[in-house]
């Protein structure tokens, strides 16, 4: 139980660099403020997603004293944590479960026309991957930080039928 953060194989700095332009959705800024002698200080965090719309998605997290700040860091944070996503058509090979903390999510792929459905965190997870038909639940924590990493922990799971026939060496 706990975090499962050794599944997931990022993308190397250079192959990110190859992938070019990214897109980017902004899922959450939350405000803390700090109590000092002459009132509050507050302090943003920013919580986004990247991706291509084409098989690569990540997410990012960064924190500053000013929102621009904390989007800026991160969407940079975005680009280190990128995974790639196996697609069968405009759904996923198998379904899948990923669990981070005590957020769980279950994807199950969808026939052709079916649409995303799911909550507005997986929901854009979702999109940004390039996944276009899927049907989602989530479980436990409906906390965005731990959904959008257990959404990219179920998606670093994903295999397609060639991947694993060359794994097992066996022909499906």
């Amino acid at each position: 139980m706990g975090k499962t953060r050794e599944s997931v194989m990022y993308l190397d700095r250079a192959e990110a660099e190859r992938l070019g332009e990214l897109k980017e959705e902004r899922l959450k800024v939350n405000r803390t403020a700090k109590v000092v002698k002459g009132g509050r200080r507050f302090a943003f965090s920013a919580l986004t997603v990247v991706g291509n719309q084409d098989g690569v998605v990540g997410y990012g997290f960064g924190k500053a004293k000013e929102i621009p700040a904390a989007m800026q860091k991160a969407f940079k944070d975005g680009r280190k944590h990128l995974v790639r996503v196996p697609r069968v058509g405009t759904s996923i090979p198998h379904e899948v479960e990923g669990e981070f903390c005590s957020s769980k999510v279950r994807l199950i792929p969808a026939a052709p026309g079916t649409g995303i459905i799911a909550g507005g965190t997986v929901r854009a997870v979702l999109e940004l991957a390039g996944i276009k038909d899927v049907l989602t639940k989530a479980y436990g924590s409906t906390n965005p930080i731990n959904l959008v990493k257990a959404t990219i922990v179920g998606l670093a799971q994903l295999r397609t039928k060639e991947q694993i026939s060359e794994c097992r060496g066996v022909e499906i």
